[in-house]
């Protein structure tokens, strides 16, 4: 076992823990999960993306033999994809079947570069991406995450513009939902910190729990002294349940899965339409490949073993390729490796692959708990902004620790790091067509590029 680790990959914790690491899991992944199809919109539903995202987690666990203990969740980077989906389908189904097309796509990507790293190695990707390279990459993920975690902890407030610079106006709105987010901030650190036992283990949940305690009780004073500005949490999702009455979809209901639909739209697919989802499904792949080696090599670093070796990039890569499609074939959202998966492992010291599988069959169980999900629904965004901050945080400064082994006196270093740095953190992204190019994807090519020019012809120094 690694000395910093609490549970290591094959440690089984008692079922009642294990019940309990699995809801922390759920509930670090589960804004962003929820998030992207509710961004993407055309009916998509946060009840099918979960469900898409438990079966997506379990393929890969599969494909990488229960020795990768990582969540995978909804895409970001594929919402444009998703988008354009939608946008060239001549009808809803044909782009609800477009989304299953395009991560088949994107799949077949993975597995090409898998069958590449199965006979010729990692090497060569290691000499791609060498520290100096996947460092700064780590860490640009989590600083890249700053502005959506502190706008959520600024949920209920507006921001205005004064020259170059944007900042909230700290009105009684912002108050509370500064208030909300940092007793949830502090109850994390502090319980992470200071903890003991079983409690040091779930700090997400007791720092939830504080927040949502602390907005419920602006809330009902809201209600009570009518003032809409203090009212954080919105019931709209538990209303919805039993408008029309209680039926037995008001406590279970069957996802809306996207094959489903996508069943209806397959006459109306032409030549046109695949070479449109292809163009927008393929070169996100090629980016989300860089994201995945950043993902695992900094996992690798927390549970001090070469995820990238055992149980190799090309099992990782296959588990993520046939993840998404299993993804987006019921949810409509290809999956991917989830940073704020890899930093609850990092706070909470909990690697066991046994959690990230319990909490996958979580995920699908809960999709058809229709109180359940009404209850994610209504966690406030300042609540989970106060989360967002230890999570990007953590994954922000496990990207810095991975520098420090780097030389930077070694001008070529120095450069490669500062290449990725500055242009992601200042969003350099870019649109070729209908391919919309990340400022981390952007940053992550100009990282490698320098690298290359700087080192070529160069032996690779130890901490390269």
């Amino acid at each position: 076992m690694a000395k910093n680790l609490v549970y290591d990959i094959h440690d089984k914790p008692k079922f009642p823990q294990l019940i309990v690491f699995a809801i922390q899991q759920l509930l670090a992944i589960m804004a962003a999960t929820i998030a992207v199809p509710a961004i993407v919109g055309n009916g998509m539903t946060a009840s099918a993306a979960l469900f898409g995202a438990g079966v997506g987690t379990i393929v890969y666990q599969l494909f990488t033999k229960f020795r990768s203990p990582v969540f995978l969740g909804s895409s970001f980077a594929f919402i444009g994809s998703m988008v354009a989906a939608f946008a060239g389908a001549v009808s809803a189904s044909a782009g609800f079947a477009g989304l299953i097309i395009g991560a088949a796509f994107a799949a077949l990507v993975y597995v090409v570069i898998a069958l590449v790293v199965k006979f010729a190695g990692v090497n060569w990707i290691n000499k791609l991406m060498p520290t100096a390279v996947i460092g700064p990459t780590v860490a640009l993920i989590g600083l890249s995450l700053a502005g959506a975690a502190v706008n959520d902890v600024f949920s209920y407030g507006a921001k205005v513009t004064f020259g170059t610079s944007s900042f909230f106006i700290m009105n009684p709105a912002i108050w509370v939902s500064f208030i909300c987010a940092i007793v949830t901030f502090i109850v994390v650190i502090c319980v992470s910190t200071y903890g003991k036992k079983m409690t040091k283990l779930i700090p997400f949940i007791i720092g939830i729990l504080a927040g949502y305690a602390v907005a419920m009780i602006f809330t009902v004073i809201g209600y009570a002294a009518n003032i809409d500005a203090i009212k954080v949490i919105d019931f709209a999702p538990f209303k919805a349940l039993v408008d029309g009455g209680v039926s037995l979809k008001t406590f279970v209901a069957v996802p809306e899965f996207t094959f489903m639909e996508a069943i209806k739209g397959v006459k109306e697919i032409d030549g046109a339409y695949l070479a449109t989802v292809a163009v927008a499904y393929v070169p996100v792949a090629f980016v989300v490949f860089a994201e995945h080696i950043a993902d695992h090599k900094n996992l690798s670093t927390i549970i001090d073993k070469d995820l990238l070796e055992d149980p190799g990039l090309h099992r990782t890569l296959l588990g993520d390729g046939v993840g998404s499609v299993a993804g987006a074939f019921f949810g409509g959202c290809p999956n991917t490796t989830y940073g704020e998966s890899v930093g609850c492992v990092a706070i909470t010291r909990n690697a066991s692959v046994a959690t990230i599988t319990t909490t996958a069959i979580m995920a699908i169980l809960i999709s058809f708990v229709s109180p359940f999900v009404a209850f994610l629904d209504s966690i406030p965004g300042c609540v989970m902004g106060g989360v967002c901050i230890t999570l990007y945080g953590f994954i922000a400064v496990s990207g810095l620790k991975m520098i420090q082994k780097v030389d930077l006196e070694d001008n070529a270093n120095l450069f490669t790091v500062s290449a990725i740095l500055i242009p992601g953190i200042g969003g350099m992204a870019m649109s070729i067509g209908k391919v919309y190019i990340t400022s981390i994807a952007c940053a992550l090519i100009l990282g490698i590029i320098v690298n290359i020019v700087l080192n070529k012809g160069r032996k690779p120094s130890i901490e390269e």
